[in-house]
């Protein structure tokens, strides 16, 4: 059962100007993106992972690379750094990006990116729908748990550096939900989001936070024999079980 541990870039100049940035070039942290990168660093320093893949944009590679930073001279440190996958890179926003985010809202698009994001194209020769963002990045999601189950085994963990629209369409297929209610869910920059991958579904661990303790997804140090009868790992427990040990 892969797990996938979903990082939105921390807090940049365009987020804290109110300014859409999409495929902006040049578009980096801030100083308080900066300490948000580096704290989540530091808590999730002793999580094992297979990888680290990061959008390709400023904003993600330098949380990436706090991230990878932060395992340097650990038994924990990334043979192969960081990895760039366009797949998970921002929605393209077309005509939308650069602009403020106030503007937009006078749209009359808003209201349908809002209600209906199943038939947004984003305006230009640049734009996307954000159905076909939804199924790049899910596709990008499956082929790296295939690639690193095969490498490491079930159990693997890793870590992939995108966008809130890009992770809000990940946890929406996780979670079985039509893309249309995915501004149902929340994701601030720098949060954390964990997926479990199981056979027969997904299961979303944690969603958007901004400072848990980590403990649950540190490997046990001796795996317990499991119960006679017990049901498969990744099979959901009737009733809700006794939780993370």
């Amino acid at each position: 059962m892969a797990t996938l541990l979903l990082v939105r870039h921390g807090r940049t100049t365009a987020n804290s100007s109110g300014v859409l940035a999409g495929w902006s070039p040049g578009v980096s942290l801030d100083d308080r993106g900066r300490e948000q990168a580096a704290a989540l660093a530091a808590r999730i320093a002793p999580v094992p992972l297979a990888a680290v893949v990061s959008s390709p944009l400023d904003r993600c590679r330098e949380t990436a690379a706090e991230i990878a930073a932060a395992r340097e001279g650990t038994k924990l440190a990334l043979d192969a750094g960081v990895q760039v996958d366009d797949r998970v890179g921002e929605c393209r926003y077309g005509d939308w990006t650069g602009q403020e985010i106030g503007k937009l809202a006078k749209d009359p698009l808003w209201q349908v990116v809002q209600n209906h994001p199943s038939a947004v194209v984003f305006p230009g020769p640049e734009g996307e729908a954000l159905r076909d963002t939804q199924a790049r990045a899910v596709n990008a999601v499956r082929d790296w748990n295939a690639r690193l189950e095969a490498e490491h085994g079930p159990d693997v963990q890793y870590l992939v550096c995108s966008h809130g629209d890009v992770i809000k369409a990940i946890v929406a297929d996780a979670l079985g939900m039509h893309l249309d209610l995915f501004q149902r869910i929340v994701v601030d920059p720098c949060s954390l989001t964990v997926v479990h991958y199981g056979r027969t579904r997904p299961f979303v661990a944690r969603l958007n936070d901004t400072g848990g303790g980590v403990e649950a997804l540190l490997p046990a140090p001796k795996r317990r024999r499991r119960a006679k009868n017990a049901p498969p790992a990744d099979d959901a427990v009737v009733g809700g079980g006794a939780g993370a040990p």
